[in-house]
């Protein structure tokens, strides 16, 4: 099963075509403190290959989430993946704080050490969602974020300066204290880049 054949099959619970390069998948997981973190959230894992990503920077002791809407990719990343730091879980990026609250208050070893998420690593395709499911999710991400925490997601280049490109930079701008661009991952189908955002301190 490839990315591209859930595509074809559910394409509204399925955001890529195509998967990710390994390229941008270090861009998107470097700079963003995950070799520090103890909790961090994955929104749209899909094949897994951000997944894997974070997983190589995470300590022993940290907790990654996945979200994934799509249930078959969900359940495949899950069956794929026996890495006792990882959670998946299916449901919306919308839901994400009442998903997260879910998860901290079940009592079994599964889940336990969860903790304020320092991190936000996201593959979901935010141009194309509907305004307002988009800025649920965003609202979401931040308020699961811990004071200084990162978000990170990412682009592509050839519908950066549409309409919906730039209204989600600006949503970004209104949210987070801070937004940067990473270079262009040419070495991707189609070429991207990375938005990098910190979440406003406390106060």
């Amino acid at each position: 099963m490839s990315i591209a054949t859930e595509f074809l099959r559910r394409p509204r619970t399925t955001g890529a075509i195509a998967a990710s390069s390994r390229r941008l998948a270090y861009a998107m997981t470097e700079g963003i403190g995950l070799e520090r973190a103890r909790t961090v959230v994955e929104l749209g894992p899909g094949t897994g290959v951000f997944t894997d990503a974070v997983l190589d920077r995470l300590g022993p002791g940290a907790r990654l989430v996945a979200v994934e809407l799509n249930p078959v990719l969900a359940a495949r990343l899950s069956g794929t993946r026996r890495d006792p730091r990882l959670t998946v879980v299916q449901g919306s990026a919308a839901d994400l704080a009442a998903l997260m609250a879910g998860l901290a208050a079940e009592a079994t070893a599964d889940v336990a050490g969860l903790g304020p998420v320092d991190a936000v690593v996201s593959g979901l395709p935010w141009t194309v969602m509907p305004r307002e499911l988009r800025g649920r999710a965003l609202d979401a991400v931040t308020d699961v974020l811990a004071p200084g925490g990162r978000f990170t997601t990412f682009a592509y280049l050839h519908a950066a300066w549409t309409p919906p490109a730039r209204h989600f930079t600006a949503e970004l701008a209104r949210r987070f204290e801070r937004v940067e661009r990473s270079p262009v991952v040419w070495p991707n189908l189609p070429p991207a880049f990375v938005h990098r955002a910190v979440r406003k301190s406390a106060g």
